[in-house]
């Protein structure tokens, strides 16, 4: 008796991955083995890179909210002691949006953590 293949099925499961490795160069998109692994590794790497892009976009955000203080001659623990202190419940990505695209706003902020502190509000 002659063994059964399955042949519909290889041929599914083949295709599959084909079709995402769909786009890539040369012989990573035309043969089963490569495409196979190049797939796997990309999406490794997605994986990896999703856990990444929260670190990377923090710092980022960090670092303009850093800048729009030290541009006033602040520190950045300290500002951000006085908002938790005064229950100011903006996130990093709300200073940083603010510092960065509405400075005007972001100063209302620095002023309250002037008069917080006891620093010449005026001397700007």
């Amino acid at each position: 008796m002659p063994r059964t293949k399955n042949v519909p099925y290889t041929r599914k499961r083949r295709k599959k991955w084909l079709k995402a490795a769909k786009g890539y160069w040369g012989a990573k998109h035309r043969l089963y083995k490569t495409a196979r692994i190049a797939v796997m590794k990309a999406l490794t790497s997605a994986y990896r890179e999703r856990k990444r892009k929260k670190r990377v976009f923090r710092t980022l955000w960090i670092t303009r909210i850093n800048a729009a203080l030290r541009a006033q001659g602040l520190k950045y623990s300290d500002f951000m002691a006085t908002l938790r202190k005064n229950n100011i419940g903006l996130n990093r990505k709300s200073l940083a949006y603010l510092a960065y695209e509405h400075p005007e706003a972001f100063n209302s902020l620095i002023q309250l953590y002037k008069k917080e502190k006891g620093l010449d509000a005026k001397a700007d």
